[in-house]
């Protein structure tokens, strides 16, 4: 078992997989008892963690079920067996464990060893081993609060201070160009760090880089003003000075000197012909311009999905931009997304050596000294190299050039964020086309004229083509070819979902063969996801419904997504709706990509739906054990249903109906798939588990789907699942003004129950008719429903239906003037619910009560019952009990 906090909060497991540590709460409560292992740490200091504002209420409850929580995880993967034990202490808590399984503590070790190295290549070893524990910034994933942010900082220290020491030991084996390349990435990242950019500003010097060193001084100097109003401190300040005296730099004797003189070179021209009908994209024009003015060789990636337009935005911009290389502008497609097998760099070294005028015979056989030679001969120009269709980082590395003044511009599927890192390469990113930008290129195809007469039509194709310029252009082709047809028919033959990917190809171009390039380059993880995904039923989802979907863990779903978002296959669209208590993290599917997906579908796992349906059904459940606190589980999985690998866990109430919200209509489309599919017993169940939702926004238009829930739960013949539907269509009914509905309904819902044998559902059907009924005038039925649906509760000893059930009777006999009665119901239903899930009944029981008093004219007594039930409102947030105790406290009568 390994923990890491040099990066995301994890627990690796003996076997690799990374166990589900649940909510942010949770992995900063891990992280906090890491930072300080086997030290007894109090619930304060693990609060303030917790909590960056002022902790809830019932702080000290959520955070003994974080911990006890933890404990199962950890024991439930043999944690013992490492000696691993989280343990109470008193008023604190303390996890203790051998603490070589921590990373940050072999980090701080291996750092510790290499200080004390008196050969710089062992210190070499020791510091990139500890340098590679690293996944990322410190502590992510937890809460941002103080005590987490302090100890990340600390944590970050110690890391840059490695990246100085191992920069060091390569300069003391010489090695000077390797210490710049250490030395560079950190200070592009933290370009106010001043003694890192005068380590880097000696190594480029040492490596015979001198003129680079000088600028990086001047490039630094200036940031120092501009941000911070200063000048060079004592480090930058020494390292110039060095610089200057040493003037001649050495040349490092891996580049030996050349034998001969170099050729004399031409002034190449290798761009393909400027795109036609090349429309809008000005924002993303202008963001290239400005990655590709950076200084020493800037490199820009144009990075996007297949089809977004990335070859043509490359050109039309080298185009634009011609006056600003001079000395030429070479291109090559690198094929790393074709049916041609990826070009060889030592080919395309080749191209472009020969198009700078060397001749055949001086051209090295080696991919080596070709490179050498390239970057020779670029050295002192300004060109731009286009570099199209890269596959990967390592593609395009031995193809950039040598020189400070030449820029490179790569295209790519992929984010290439392995260039970003090393090159310090500087991603555009390009997106679908707006819609006014889509029309534009299907007037530049078609003619103004043609677009103009169907505005609608023409933006209902642009939105049916995901904004993509390549569909847009094949769609604009198919239209050319036949100036008979109208937009809008085609419009309604592409909202064929079926028939949509075929219609977007014509002969050898089109959106399902550009999509298949960029999935068979996938690993094999990500391509299994990718037929997967075809199987969901929404646009979105999180890695708990990818993992369900792919028959994998929640941590190798999050792998393989982040493999496909890199890819740009699907769309990493963090929290939903800003909120992010919504979702862990968010993945969109743009429609076309959705639809190829599932054409690959039938390849994929044929149990997928299955997963897919019993995910959301744990989910669900979860999710209402969270709104509604106390009450009973709506049924139980069916037979054969089989538990996901980890279900998804929420904080509180708002953040379960906030899932219920931003799942709708995932879980609409799961519902026609398993009816589909014949899956009934999963059906009704996915309908019943929206209650919480459903009660919430009643009049929402759920009859549809509880109409279709009530159909399968009797071609199930599952007599409890129908009662519990038709109360709840006949109550959803009711609220939309549908009333002799809404009765034939409710009347069947309690003999249902009762030949099901479920007291529960019984009571609450019972409850439910009294309701509707009492508003009808039937107040004496409405009592005898409502006793007999206490009766029923108190056999069946569920204790929040028997609260509900007093709650209502108590509102009955107010109504009836039987204060005593009144009083006694709602005395009966306090002593039931002492428990913090209970809040709401027994805030609207304590101003049954209240009204009860004052009835009997005990005013100062349904005062003071009055006055706690306002405060035990506000303090839970209950904004609707504290609003009806307070308008009954002001029909009191003055004191």
């Amino acid at each position: 078992m390994e923990f890491r906090v040099l990066g995301t909060v994890a627990v690796a497991a003996e076997d690799g997989a990374f166990l589900a540590l649940g909510p942010a709460k949770r992995r900063t409560l891990l992280a906090m008892l890491l930072l300080q292992p086997n030290t007894a740490v109090p619930v304060e200091r693990l609060t303030e963690a917790l909590w960056d504002e002022e902790p809830p209420l019932h702080s000290r409850t959520v955070l003994q079920g974080h911990i006890s929580r933890l404990r199962a995880l950890l024991a439930e993967h043999g944690a013992e067996a490492y000696g691993i034990e989280l343990a109470t202490q008193g008023p604190a808590y303390v996890l203790r464990l051998p603490e070589t399984l921590i990373d940050a503590h072999r980090f701080e070790e291996l750092v510790t060893l290499a200080r004390g190295q008196r050969r710089p290549g062992d210190a070499v070893l020791m510091l990139r081993e500890a340098l590679a524990l690293w996944q990322g910034p410190a502590l992510t994933g937890t809460v941002t609060s103080p005590p987490l942010q302090a100890a990340s900082h600390t944590l970050e220290e110690l890391r840059l201070a490695s990246v100085e020491a191992l920069a060091e030991a390569y300069g003391e084996l010489g090695e000077h160009g390797r210490a710049a390349a250490v030395l560079r990435t950190e200070a592009v990242a933290h370009p106010l760090r001043e003694p890192i950019s005068a380590a880097l500003m000696l190594a480029l010097s040492r490596s015979g880089r001198q003129s680079d060193a000088l600028e990086w001084f001047h490039r630094t100097r200036r940031l120092l003003a501009d941000e911070l109003g200063v000048d060079p401190g004592p480090a930058l300040s020494e390292a110039y000075a060095e610089i200057l005296r040493t003037g001649t730099p050495v040349i490092p004797p891996s580049e030996p000197a050349a034998a001969e003189p170099e050729p004399a070179a031409s002034i190449p021209e290798l761009l393909p012909r400027r795109p036609r009908g090349f429309t809008g994209r000005q924002a993303e024009l202008t963001a290239l311009g400005l990655a590709a003015a950076g200084q020493y060789g800037a490199v820009a990636v144009v990075t996007g999905g297949a089809g977004v337009g990335k070859t043509a935005l490359a050109v039309h911009w080298a185009h634009e931009r011609q006056g600003d290389f001079p000395d030429g502008r070479l291109f090559a497609d690198l094929c790393g997304y074709s049916d041609t097998p990826a070009r060889q760099v030592t080919v395309v070294l080749r191209e472009f050596l020969l198009a700078l005028g060397v001749p055949v015979q001086r051209i090295p056989e080696t991919e080596a000294g070709m490179g050498a030679l390239y970057r020779s001969m670029t050295a002192d120009r300004r060109m731009l190299i286009v570099l199209d269709n890269a596959r990967d980082s390592e593609q395009v590395r031995p193809l950039l050039p040598g020189g400070d003044h030449c820029v490179t511009l790569v295209t790519s599927r992929d984010r290439l964020g392995g260039l970003v890192a090393s090159d310090a390469a500087r991603p555009v990113r390009l997106d679908e086309l707006p819609a006014a930008d889509c029309t534009a290129l299907l007037a530049a195809v078609l003619g103004e004229d043609r677009v103009a007469a169907e505005p609608e039509a023409a933006a209902r194709l642009a939105a049916l083509c995901d904004g993509l310029p390549l569909a847009l252009r094949v769609t604009a082709a198919r239209l050319a070819a036949r100036p008979q047809w109208t937009l809008a028919a085609l419009a309604g033959e592409l909202a064929d979902e079926q028939r949509r990917l075929g219609l977007l190809r014509v002969e050898d171009t089109g959106v399902a063969a550009a999509l298949r390039l960029t999935v068979q380059q996938l690993p094999e993880q990500a391509r299994r996801m990718f037929r997967a995904l075809g199987l969901h039923t929404g646009s979105e989802l999180d890695r708990y419904t990818a993992a369900a979907l792919a028959g994998c863990t929640p941590d190798q779903a999050a792998a393989a997504l982040d493999r496909l978002a890199a890819a740009h296959l699907v769309v990493e669209s963090g929290p939903h709706g800003h909120d992010p208590r919504t979702r862990p993290d968010s993945y969109t599917l743009h429609d076309l990509v959705r639809l190829y997906a599932r054409a690959l579908a039938p390849e994929a796992d044929p149990d997928g739906l299955a997963r897919l349906l019993d995910h959301y059904l744990h989910t669900g459940l979860v999710a209402t054990a969270t709104a509604e606190p106390g009450s009973q589980p709506c049924f139980v999985p069916p037979p054969g249903a089989r538990r996901p690998a980890a279900v998804r866990e929420f904080e509180d109430r708002q953040a379960a109906l906030a899932w219920y919200e931003a799942e709708r209509a995932t879980l609409r489309g799961a519902i026609a798939a398993a009816v589909a599919a014949g899956m009934h017993d999963r059906a009704w169940r996915l309908v019943l588990l929206q209650w919480p939702l459903i009660l919430w926004r009643v009049r929402d238009g759920w009859v549809p789907l509880l109409e279709q829930a009530l159909e399968s739960a009797e071609l199930e013949q599952e007599l409890d699942a129908q009662s519990r539907t038709r109360a709840l269509l006949g109550w959803v009914l009711h609220e939309e003004g549908r009333y002799d509905e809404a009765l034939a309904q409710l009347e069947k819902a309690p003999d249902l129950a009762r030949q099901a044998g479920d007291i529960t559902s019984e009571a609450i059907a019972r409850i439910n008719l009294a309701l509707i009924l009492a508003q009808y005038g039937e107040a004496d039925r409405a009592g005898d429903l409502l006793g007999h649906a206490l009766t029923l509760a108190g056999r069946s000893r569920d204790r929040s239906t028997e609260m509900l059930a007093h709650q209502h009777l108590a509102r009955h006999f107010l109504t009836a003037g039987a204060y005593h009665l009144a009083l006694e119901h709602s005395q009966r239903g306090l002593e039931l619910g002492p428990s913090p899930e209970a809040i709401p009944r027994r805030v609207l029981l304590r101003t049954s009560y209240g009204e009860a008093l004052a009835g009997l004219g005990r005013t100062e007594e349904a005062r003071r019952q009055l006055t706690d039930a306002a405060r035990e409102a506000d303090d839970h947030g209950y904004e609707e009990g504290a609003t009806a105790a307070r308008a009954n406290l002001a029909a009191l009568p003055p004191a």
